[in-house]
C-alpha cells in the first residue's frame, strides 16, 4: 500500500512538472499563476476537511492575513524575504490560537464551521473600516476598502532590485505548489498523519487508544492556516494589492466549492477543481450576460447530484473497476481425438 501511495505521489509529480512547462503553451502566465495560486489554497481545505473532517468556513482568513502580513512588513521593510516567512508564520499561529480554543472547547461540527465563518466575516469588516489614517502599522496603512498598494513583490532573496515577476513568478508559485504537495503527502505517511485520518473516522476511539485528538486536530489546522497563509503571500506579488475582498464570504464558498467539485478523500481533485473552476471564472468574469455565482452553484448541483465523491475520487474508481475487471472469454471444452468439441 504504502508502495502504492509514493508511485502515485511520483506520477502526479511528473504530470506536474509537465504541466508546468506545457501550460504556457496554451494559456498566458499571468492567468496561469492565479490558477496555481487557487490550486494551493484549494489544497489547504482539502487537507484539513478530506483527511481530517474539519469543515472550515473560514479559510479565506489565513488567506487574507497571509496577504495582509506580506504587503505591511515589505513596506516596512523593502525587501521580501523575511515578509514572506511572515506571510506564512502569522496564519499558522492565528490557526493555531483559534483551532485550539474550538477543538479544546469541544465545539461540534456545525458550531466550527459558524465560528470560522464568523472569524472571517470580522476580519472582512474590520478590514473595510481601516481607511482613516490611524490605522497605520509602521509606514503601512491599511486603506480600508481600497486596501494596500504599492509594495515590495517578490524578489531574490537578498537583492531587493531583482524582482521576481510574470514567467518566473509563474515558476516559483508552481514550485511552491509541488513542494506543498510532496509535503503534505509525506505528513499523512507519517504516523501523525494516520492518527488525523484516524481522528476523522472515530475520535472517541483515538482518545481511548491515548492520543490526544485536540492536539492532533489543532496542529493539523496550523499546518492548513499555513499553506493558506502561503497562498496569500503570493497572490499579493501577483496582483501587487490586497483589499479586504480577499476575507469575502464569496470567496469562502468558493473554496468549499472547489473541494467539493474536484473531489474531497483526495490531495489531487481540489487543486483540479480549483484550477478548472477558477479558470472558469475568470473566462466568465470578461462578459455580463450570465451571473458567475449562478454558473458555479449549477455544476455544484449538477456534481453532487452525477458525482457525489467528486470528479476525481469518480474518475480513479472508474479507472480502478476497468482495471480489475477479468477478461470474460467463452469457455472451451476438448473433445476426444478426433471428435469436435462442444459448440
Amino acid at each position: 500500500m504504502a508502495g502504492s501511495k509514493a508511485t502515485g505521489t511520483l506520477w502526479v509529480l511528473i504530470a506536474g512538472l509537465a504541466l508546468m512547462f506545457v501550460a504556457p503553451l496554451v494559456l498566458e502566465t499571468y492567468t496561469l499563476t492565479l490558477l496555481v495560486i487557487y490550486a494551493m489554497l484549494a489544497l489547504s481545505l482539502g487537507l484539513i476537511w478530506g483527511y481530517g473532517g474539519i469543515l472550515c468556513f473560514g479559510q479565506t482568513a489565513f488567506y487574507g492575513l497571509g496577504a495582509y502580513t506580506y504587503a505591511i512588513m515589505a513596506i516596512n521593510i523593502g525587501e521580501s524575504t523575511v515578509p514572506a516567512l511572515l506571510g506564512i508564520l502569522v496564519p499558522a499561529l492565528f490557526a493555531a490560537a483559534l483551532g485550539a480554543m474550538m477543538f479544546y472547547g469541544r465545539l461540534s461540527d456545525v458550531y466550527l464551521g459558524v465560528v470560522t465563518l464568523v472569524v472571517t466575516l470580522i476580519l472582512f469588516k474590520f478590514m473595510n473600516s481601516t481607511a482613516g489614517p490611524e490605522y497605520q502599522l509602521g509606514a503601512a496603512r491599511l486603506g480600508g476598502f481600497n486596501g494596500i498598494p504599492g509594495f515590495q513583490t517578490l524578489n531574490v532573496p537578498g537583492d531587493p532590485g531583482a524582482y521576481i515577476y510574470d514567467r518566473s513568478l509563474y515558476y516559483v508559485c508552481f514550485l511552491a505548489l509541488l513542494l506543498v504537495y510532496v509535503l503534505v503527502r509525506l505528513l499523512l505517511a507519517s504516523p501523525f498523519g494516520r492518527v488525523a485520518v484516524a481522528i476523522r473516522e472515530n475520535e472517541r476511539r483515538v482518545e481511548l487508544m491515548g492520543y490526544d485528538a485536540r492536539l492532533q486536530k489543532t496542529l493539523l489546522f496550523s499546518v492548513s492556516g499555513a499553506i493558506a497563509g502561503l497562498a496569500g503571500t503570493l497572490y499579493a506579488s501577483w496582483a501587487e494589492i490586497v483589499t479586504p475582498g480577499m476575507f469575502s464570504l464569496g470567496q469562502s464558498a468558493e473554496i468549499i466549492i472547489w473541494c467539493i467539485v474536484g473531489g474531497l478523500g483526495t490531495l489531487v481533485g481540489p487543486m483540479l477543481g480549483a484550477a478548472l473552476l477558477g479558470y472558469l471564472k475568470f473566462s466568465l468574469g470578461q462578459q455580463s450576460a450570465i451571473d458567475n455565482s449562478m454558473i458555479l452553484g449549477l455544476i455544484l448541483v449538477v456534481v453532487v447530484l452525477v458525482l457525489p465523491r467528486g470528479v476525481v475520487p469518480s474518475l480513479a474508481a472508474l479507472w480502478e473497476r476497468r482495471r480489475r475487471r477479468p477478461s470474460i472469454r467463452a469457455p472451451r471444452r476438448r473433445g476426444r481425438r478426433g471428435e469436435a468439441p462442444d459448440v
